[in-house]
């Protein structure tokens, strides 16, 4: 069983690696001219930290289905 500040640690890099990846996909989106940007904020960070990559999947996913 993980302790709590490996916990922590794991949560902190999914968290970072996801917003670096939200990043570079509006940035990628912007320059293709489609309007699908999903915002960098506490509830995306806590998304990708706690879900990981598919959590920016599902961020994405959200944004499309509500446009």
């Amino acid at each position: 069983m993980k302790n709590g500040a490996e916990t922590l640690l794991n949560f902190g890099i999914r968290a970072i690696f996801g917003m670096i990846a939200v990043w570079m996909i509006n940035r990628f989106l912007e320059r293709m001219g489609m309007q699908m940007a999903v915002g960098i904020n506490p509830v995306s960070f806590l998304t990708a930290g706690v879900l990981g990559m598919p959590g920016v999947a599902l961020l994405y996913g959200l944004r499309a289905y509500f446009l």
